[in-house]
């Protein structure tokens, strides 16, 4: 843990390659991983061998990378089974304005250089400065005007052209971007083209699925896309309905909406399943897939589940990814699963938005609770914390109450109910903060957010992006206060640290203290173009020491040793 990595990890240079090996088997460094072993002889070793260990060690990256990512594609099992492929995009009726077509290339990368936007892919449509360019309905543009949006964000100058064009795409953006409209609104488009052609009928539908990693992020996003539907009605418009398929609620009201047909519906996975295996939902007319917030998805026991709804669509649809970061997961699914996608990019993935002060406070686990109170002064409400398990999330709220703080709290063991209403009373300011697992850091967005708190570092660099995230939004700024100790894994600080240094913010001197091979990194980094670890996207360490990588890896043995039993 951090006070080992505190101690002098300073190699002394030993004569002759026998005592080479005699340092590995005793000593300091005899409890080290092969990597760092091979890492100190690297070090040892005379300059003009050091190009061919650099060598070596990419091409052991390259080969855990490939064994890591070669899973069986997201395909359905219809298409698998056929042999089926689809090289050609979806065919919308959207195109963009004449004007913006007769653009140039070197005129459109400018447009994307001035907001930051990097893309990826071929035939990219061009990036749109305002919403009235991309064509939407005048309700539509007056509820965006309604809630003061006004002009578009970064991820929308360019994500809503691509989606709007019918392309597959993978969006990466900051949280707090903006990134639920550019797949809400094309959604939205789409099922109302539907509809004017053909009136839907009972039991159909939907045309339009977002998927989501949580109840919470499923209600907003719903609530979103049900403001623009609404409007869209009373302005004389065909109703569409929206479905929301949750854990939590009574099926027998969501058999009864489906019933009618259902033009959209957005979900969690585990709800949507039971409902396509029982009949209730069908997805043959389904034609516009979103997965929001797809690191997760793909990343916490979901996969599964998403091969799962995979197999039940019939021929080819639109998929779209968002997300916050960009693991090997992501890739991997969008060479699979995407047909001539488009990657759409504001800033790096997996970057902390650089309008977030982030502060890091080395305390005591017995003092973590009493120094709450302390951070709550920083900034006025409304305050977020987060903790890594639930009882921790009850100790906290309990002491906040006794303390006079109006708090609520909510986690995984909690019902819908009353997850809801602290969500709610957090939300419309009748409670000051906001005490929380991970659940709630999944694309949630909270207007105003002041502060953050993370009562303990997640166990992944991804989650504390998250949940950071959750301030600083929408061009506004805010504070993340940070809770570490010598219970904190090594290379979840090296991987803490590199963030702090690529956001140019503050290194405390416990963080500054620690050290890892960045010579042999810099290398490393410098010959394969990656920065950090390939696979789960941290910057503070490389594929070969990454314990997600390690997990997967163990899963996969897993999976072949059970394979081999079914034969």
């Amino acid at each position: 843990m951090l006070e080992k990595v505190l101690e002098n990890r300073g190699l002394k240079k030993l004569d002759g390659e026998s005592k080479q090996a005699e340092k590995f088997t005793e000593g300091p460094m005899a409890n080290q991983s092969l990597l760092e072993q091979k890492m100190a002889l690297l070090i040892d070793k005379p300059q003009t061998d050091e190009k061919s260990e650099i060598d070596k060690l990419l091409e052991e990256e390259k080969k855990l990378m490939a064994g890591l990512t070669a899973d069986i594609p997201l395909q359905t099992v219809a298409d698998r089974a056929q042999g089926v492929t689809y090289s050609d995009s979806l065919v919308t009726t959207w195109v963009p304005p004449a004007w913006a077509t007769s653009r140039t290339a070197k005129e459109n990368n400018k447009i994307r250089k001035k907001y930051n936007i990097t893309v990826k892919g071929e035939d990219v449509p061009p990036p749109l400065e305002s919403f009235e360019a991309m064509k939407f309905p005048r309700p539509v543009l007056t509820t965006l005007n309604k809630k003061n949006i006004v002009i578009p964000s970064p991820i929308q100058i360019q994500g809503l052209p691509i989606i709007l064009s019918g392309r597959d795409t993978i969006g990466v953006a900051s949280t707090g971007s903006g990134k639920t409209l550019v797949f809400a609104l094309p959604m939205l488009l789409f099922s109302l083209e539907e509809e004017l052609k053909m009136h839907l009928v009972q039991g159909e539908g939907p045309f339009g699925l977002i998927l989501c990693p949580s109840r919470e992020l499923a209600a907003q996003t719903f609530n979103v896309i049900k403001e623009h539907v609404d409007a869209l009605e009373s302005s004389g418009y065909p109703r569409l309905n929206l479905m929301l398929v949750t854990g939590g609620t009574k099926t027998h009201t969501q058999t009864e909406q489906m019933r009618g047909g259902v033009h959209m519906i957005v979900a969690t996975p585990g709800r949507l399943i039971d409902m396509l295996h029982s009949g209730k939902i069908t997805l043959h007319f389904c034609k516009f897939f979103v997965l929001d917030e797809a690191d997760r998805l793909l990343d916490e026991g979901f996969e599964e589940d998403i091969r799962n709804i995979m197999d039940f669509f019939s021929g080819q649809r639109q998929t779209i990814l968002f997300s916050a970061t960009m693991p090997a997961t992501i890739q991997s699914f969008g060479r699979s699963a995407l047909v001539r996608p488009v990657e759409v990019n504001v800033g790096r993935a997996g970057a902390v938005s650089l309008d977030v002060l982030q502060e890091i406070e080395f305390v005591p686990q017995e003092k973590k609770i009493t120094f709450l109170l302390e951070c709550l002064q920083k900034t006025p409400p409304p305050v977020l914390i987060f903790c890594e398990n639930k009882n921790d999330v009850d100790d906290i709220h309990e002491y906040l109450l006794e303390k006079g703080v109006e708090a609520v709290s909510i986690h995984g063991g909690k019902g819908q109910e009353e997850r809801a209403m602290a969500v709610e009373l957090f939300s419309n300011g009748k409670k000051d903060v906001l005490i929380a697992s991970d659940v709630v850091s999944k694309g949630l967005d909270f207007p105003n957010i002041q502060h953050v708190i993370n009562f303990d570092m997640p166990k992944e660099i991804e989650n504390y992006i998250h949940r950071i995230g959750r301030t600083g939004r929408s061009g506004k700024t805010g504070i993340s206060t940070t809770f570490i100790n010598r219970q904190c894994s090594e290379l979840l600080l090296l991987d803490l640290k590199a963030l702090l240094i690529e956001a140019k913010q503050r290194i405390p001197l416990f963080l500054s203290q620690l050290g890892s091979h960045q010579r042999e990194d810099h290398l490393l980094e410098t010959r394969s173009g990656v920065k950090g670890c390939s696979f789960c996207g941290g910057l503070g360490h490389r594929i070969a020491n990454c314990p997600k990588a390690e997990e997967k890896r163990m899963k996969q043995m897993k999976g072949v040793g059970r394979d081999f039993l079914r034969h």
